[in-house]
């Protein structure tokens, strides 16, 4: 039997990485064939999904050129598929901008700090997620009309942030990686040796002030009783339930119907028999953020004991990952299973009720996830951060995804590659600036498309 190498040897193994990717290379952001249109790229991304909510996409899309680059997560994994790239790859979220972070309950009832996102979750190179963490947070600041300096500062203490923790993971054993994870409750102690305090305090706000709602207010607010009991209450076009939708609904209960009665095998033995003890009371069609909007998402409400024991699942549909669209790369897992195990493998804690289950026949789609819906999850209100604030929450994010990355294995290899000194931050740092620019771009275009009607928004 081989002996396995040394963390050394695999430090080693990324630092010959260069020869093939130098890191000077990651800072350029590659030019765009002339015939590129990334407006009708995004039209062919939304082929098929449903054209009466894509009209509420582009009216979100429309809100900043945050809210741009989070619709447009195929344009920008085209434009790093374009780029130059290394060789170092992990499990990636695909879309890990900074908005798709926040909080929600473990298992264990405990509240943590995590990606949230994994639509988009693909193997690739870790560069990836950081150019896209690093360009939002410069689209971010630019919006809360921060100067550039300070952007070029943000990126580059992101960068600097991921550098460090990848360091610090690569010295840590297997277990101790996998078993890091970032606790609300107990920030001082979990993230002690990575931050300084002052850092750890502004976070701590940041992280406070996006305390969610408690989970039985949340329920209320989504539930309404009536002499036939209990019920999803409509709020067009953002929940619908199927007894107001105008379309015919028989396919739709029928589709989730075989979901929630498979899905159960993704389960654990245990999460299996406690979701036997919940019976479906009602059904409704949710739309979701900016980049799902229009493909089929549902929230299945369901009833334990009696109807004061409210549970609500929501079951989605997963498509082809943008990652693996823009690489012309294909995955031996279906969608939504991609999904799943994606999100197993780089989040700390994962939902009690995460599974999936594929339908052969359907005309809403193939391919469904199934997760917890208000599980004490929040976001942090990106609008209202300083520039102190900010940076600490780019810094934190930069941490969680270090570690997401870590999990697949590889943290010696990429610490190789990172090195020590500030080459890596200065060039994800010019990227950014560079990403800002297109996006912004984009966005006119957008703006331009709409106001001369060739794209429709909701009004």
């Amino acid at each position: 039997m081989d002996r396995p190498s040394t963390p050394e040897q695999r430090r080693e193994e990324g630092r010959a990485a260069r020869a093939g990717a130098p890191r000077r290379s990651l800072g350029v952001l590659a030019d765009r064939p002339a015939s590129y249109d990334a407006l009708a790229r995004l039209a062919w991304r939304d082929e098929g999904r449903d054209e009466t909510l894509l009209a509420i996409k582009h009216q979100r899309m429309l809100e900043g050129p945050l809210a741009f680059l989070r619709g447009a997560a195929l344009v920008m994994a085209d434009d790093l598929e374009r780029s130059a790239s290394t060789t170092l790859d992990v499990q990636l979220c695909g879309d890990a901008h900074l908005a798709n972070f926040g909080v929600f309950a473990s298992p264990e009832r405990r509240l943590v700090f995590d990606i949230n996102d994994f639509d988009e979750t693909e193997r690739g190179p870790f560069e990836w997620d950081l150019k896209r963490l690093a360009s939002s947070v410069v689209i971010a600041s630019d919006q809360l009309g921060h100067d550039e300096t300070f952007q070029v500062t943000l990126a580059r203490e992101t960068a600097r942030e991921y550098q460090r923790s990848m360091r610090r993971f690569a010295a840590m054993t297997r277990l101790q990686v996998w078993y890091a994870r970032f606790d609300v409750r107990r920030l001082d102690r979990e993230l002690r040796g990575f931050f300084t305090q002052t850092v750890l305090a502004e976070a701590y706000d940041v992280i406070q002030s996006a305390r969610s709602t408690a989970t039985h207010v949340a329920y209320e607010r989504l539930i309404e009783r009536d002499a036939n009991g209990i019920r999803i209450r409509s709020r067009a076009p953002h929940v619908v339930a199927l007894r107001d939708l105008d379309s015919p609904t028989d396919a739709i209960a029928a589709t989730l119907g075989e979901v929630l009665a498979h899905y159960r095998g993704s389960l654990p033995y245990d999460r299996a028999v406690l979701l036997d003890q919940f019976s479906v009371a009602d059904v409704a069609r949710q739309v979701m953020g900016v980049g799902s909007v229009g493909t089929e998402c549902y929230i299945v409400l369901f009833t334990g004991r009696d109807e004061s024991d409210p549970f609500v699942l929501q079951v989605k549909e997963a498509r082809d990952s943008s990652v693996a669209l823009a690489r012309s790369s294909t995955n031996s897992m279906n969608c939504a299973e991609r999904v799943v195990h994606g999100q197993q493998l780089m989040q700390a804690t994962t939902d009690a009720f995460l599974g999936w289950h594929a339908v052969a026949e359907s005309g809403v789609g193939a391919s469904f996830y199934v997760r917890q819906l208000y599980d004490h999850k929040a976001s942090v209100d990106l609008t209202r951060m300083d520039e102190s604030r900010l940076l600490a929450y780019a810094k934190v994010c930069a941490w969680v995804l270090a570690r997401a990355h870590a999990r697949s294995g590889r943290s010696a290899q990429i610490a190789g590659y990172l090195g020590r000194n500030d080459r890596f931050a200065r060039v994800i740092g010019d990227f950014a600036i560079a990403y800002r620019d297109r996006n912004l771009t984009d966005y006119v275009n957008l703006e331009l498309a709409v106001r001369e009607g060739r794209i429709a928004v909701a009004r």
